[in-house]
């Protein structure tokens, strides 16, 4: 499926979230929550290298046990809330570069997004090359709503919903997709020239609602946790 081509995965995983702390290592059912992400590029099979991009020593720790490589730590100006993915990705490129190591693709893969598995994986690879693209990115189905829409005026008061303004229906309210942020997919070439993941020939990768949860909250984390759990993923624990 990859053609003798070296693949690296990109796992970012910061310290310091605000919503949840620590998030990225808080145990789900027994387990850090990168670690559910770690485990699907393991299985996948495929990755030459499976990297998590950290600012702590502890993350590192942790990540090297879980079965990935944590070669460096980011540098200050990488860490903080404002850093920009794109640059992320290039220091982590060129870290391994610096260490022998070059890709012809690479994928960035968030630990907030533990419902994507190795079969979401294989299966954006295997679109990547059906489709000769530069790029997949996963996308998830959303309803938009309008049909609940409102808007807050100046008092603070509700103001008529949209749909007692227009005779809206239910199943007249337009869908769409949205960018889920599990899978993100690119040649390294084309990453280089473009800095980003969609000026060359990109395609969606389709996945399903549930398993496009991001946990961005301890809302989504429990529910997450659920979902997990009912899927036997691993054994129950009191966390």
């Amino acid at each position: 499926m990859v053609q003798n081509k070296r693949f690296l995965a990109i796992i970012p995983a910061r310290s310091g979230s605000k919503g949840i702390r620590d998030k990225n290592i808080k145990q789900i059912n027994g387990k850090p929550l990168m670690g559910y992400t770690i485990d699907a590029c393991k299985k996948a099979g495929f990755f030459d290298d499976i990297l998590v991009s950290t600012d702590s020593v502890i993350y590192q720790q942790i990540a090297v046990g879980l079965g990935a490589q944590a070669p460096f730590l980011r540098p200050t100006q990488l860490s903080g809330d404002e850093a920009a993915s794109g640059d992320v990705i290039l220091h982590a490129l060129s870290e391994m570069k610096r260490l022998g190591k070059e890709y012809d693709y690479f994928m960035l893969l968030q630990p907030t997004s533990p419902l994507r598995n190795e079969e979401h994986i294989k299966e954006s690879v295997k679109l990547l090359f059906e489709k000769q693209a530069d790029s997949v990115i996963s996308v998830c189905p959303y309803d938009c709503m309008c049909y609940l829409s409102v808007a807050i005026n100046e008092t603070g008061e509700m103001n008529v919903p949209d749909s007692l303004k227009k005779q809206i229906r239910r199943q007249d309210a337009k869908s769409g997709c949205r960018i889920n942020g599990a899978i993100y997919l690119t040649s390294v070439p084309c990453y280089l020239k473009y800095g980003n993941f969609y000026s060359g020939k990109t395609y969606p990768y389709f996945m399903d609602p549930v398993d496009s949860i991001d946990i961005d909250n301890n809302s989504q984390f429990y529910l997450a946790k659920l979902i997990l759990r009912d899927r036997g993923n691993p054994e129950e624990s009191s966390d």
